[in-house]
C-alpha cells in the first residue's frame, strides 16, 4: 500500500515511532491506542494496546524491531499477543519516501506464517494509514 502523507518525512518517521504521537492515530476506524511502548533499535519490543469500540476487550499486539534507518525505512514483525485468534508471525516494511513537504509511505505487511485470512490486514492498514493523512491535517 502507498499513501501521501501532507508532512516531511522526518514527521511522519516520528508519529510512527514515538509511542505519544503514535498513540494518537494508531488503529482501525473508532479504535483507540491507550498505551503504546516502542524500544527502537534492533532488537528492541514494542507493544501497542488497541482498544476496539464499545465494551470489546482491548488486543495486544506486539513485536521486534528488526531494521531502522531514520528516517527512511523501518522493519518489524507483528505478532497478536490477545484479543485476536490469529497467532501468525509476520513482518512489516515501511518505506518513507522524500518528496519535500510531503511524505510518500510504502507499506508491505506480508511473511505470514501459515494460511489465514488477510482481509482484515488490508481493510486495517487502509485505515490506519488514512488515521495517519489525517494526523497531520489537524
Amino acid at each position: 500500500m502507498t499513501v501521501v502523507v501532507d508532512a516531511p518525512r522526518a514527521d511522519v518517521f516520528r508519529a510512527w515511532t514515538d509511542p505519544d504521537e503514535l498513540a494518537q492515530w494508531w488503529g482501525p476506524g473508532a479504535f483507540i491506542t491507550p498505551t503504546a511502548t516502542i524500544d527502537l533499535r534492533v532488537g528492541g519490543r514494542y507493544e501497542l494496546v488497541m482498544q476496539p469500540p464499545g465494551d470489546a476487550p482491548p488486543l495486544l499486539l506486539a513485536g521486534e524491531c528488526r531494521e531502522i534507518d531514520p528516517p527512511a525505512r523501518l522493519v518489524y514483525t507483528w505478532r497478536w499477543e490477545a484479543g485476536v485468534p490469529d497467532l501468525r508471525e509476520s513482518l512489516v516494511t515501511v518505506e518513507f519516501r522524500d518528496l519535500g513537504p510531503q511524505t510518500e509511505v510504502q507499506l508491505v505487511h506480508a511473511r505470514f506464517a501459515g494460511p489465514g485470512p488477510m482481509e482484515p490486514y488490508t481493510t486495517g492498514w487502509e485505515s490506519g494509514l488514512a488515521k495517519l493523512r489525517a494526523h497531520f491535517r489537524q
